[in-house]
């Protein structure tokens, strides 16, 4: 909001200094009720300037009064009694306790002129107070369907409001967009459609290729799922964001998987091998899977080495002719 705005007394909705320096020389906010203290302000002067901005009174819009919310103590540190003078009124609050004008000790027993309109200021607390004009809501901000993620920053649990993600387009010009609905165009600019995406995808070799492929196109999956669900599938994610399409866990793939006996066809212990990765899977994802090095972590490295593995599938390519039909089956209910 333009800070001229902030001068105007029949604005009709409430405005916000950003900084205390707004609030400096120059700056005749007549309706100002609270000023915020959260900087460490070292010159008595800048302070007596951002305070005397509260100091303002207009009748017309009942302000007669404002407030110093101050969290760095610059207060006590700039008291001076010649200049702050002695309380006109005390009102000793306790916690939980709420405000009313009771009880308030002392008195004012001298009158006070307003130098701008030459009146009596009236400070009788009988006076009617009149009602405020509750503002309109014209439009409300968007439903958030997800729960907000929470951050830690320095010990301190902290909520994330908004967030807003710009890239580069093809010409080079910054665009601001969510990485959901980025990523979705950059899909669908990919795939002409969901068949040529399962298409590619049943195609591949590798899946991890066609992965890379779209890290190259500006598609960073990994980023997204992230937000949307570490535990899902790349696959899934890429047909959730693009095609709506119900998505399903990793773990889930790999039960489906088991449920249909598809170790029925292999010897005990290269059963037990497929079953180990599975496991791997569900946890860490297919492109994991796919590659020889998996043979030397856990769960799989109980069985053996990687050649002795492979030995008992009958050698590399039938290792290789499993794996094919391992991720066929992890992937034939889409």
């Amino acid at each position: 909001m333009p800070l001229i705005r902030l001068n105007h007394c029949q604005e009709r909705y409430p405005v916000i200094a950003t900084t205390s320096k707004l609030m400096t020389t120059g700056v005749d906010a007549q309706t100002c009720k609270l000023i915020v203290l959260d900087s460490n302000i070292q010159s008595p002067t800048e302070f007596k300037q951002i305070i005397g901005r509260g100091t303002r009174i207009n009748e017309e819009f009942n302000k007669r009064f404002f407030t110093i919310m101050d969290f760095r103590n610059v207060t006590d540190q700039f008291y001076d009694p010649a200049f702050d003078d002695d309380p006109v009124m005390i009102k000793e609050v306790r916690e939980n306790e709420p405000f009313t004008v009771e009880n308030i000790t002392g008195d004012i027993t001298e009158e006070i002129i307003d130098k701008e309109t030459g009146e009596t200021i009236n400070f009788d607390h009988n006076d009617e107070i009149p009602e405020t004009q509750n503002p309109t809501i014209i439009d409300g901000g968007d439903i958030i369907t997800e729960p907000r993620s929470k951050v830690y920053i320095a010990g301190v649990e902290v909520t994330i409001l908004n967030e807003r993600t710009q890239y580069l387009n093809e010409d080079g010009q910054l665009v601001t967009t969510s990485l959901r609905d980025y990523t979705k165009q950059r899909l669908l600019g990919e795939f002409s459609g969901l068949d040529e995406f399962l298409s590619r995808w049943n195609q591949a070799d590798k899946k991890s290729a066609l992965i890379e492929e779209l890290r190259k196109q500006d598609i960073i999956l990994e980023n997204l799922q992230k937000d949307v669900k570490k535990d899902l599938d790349l696959f899934d994610l890429i047909c959730h964001i693009a095609w709506d399409r119900p998505p399903l866990t990793r773990k889930e793939r790999a039960d489906n998987v088991k449920k249909r006996d598809f170790f029925a066809k292999y010897e005990l212990q290269a059963k037990l091998i497929i079953n180990a990765l599975l496991e791997k899977y569900a946890t860490d994802g297919i492109e994991n899977v796919e590659e020889l090095s998996v043979l030397k972590l856990e769960p799989l490295k109980q069985f053996g080495s990687p050649s002795q593995i492979i030995q008992l599938f009958g050698g590399k390519s039938q290792y290789l002719s499993a794996l094919g039909e391992l991720k066929s089956e992890l992937y034939r209910v889409a």
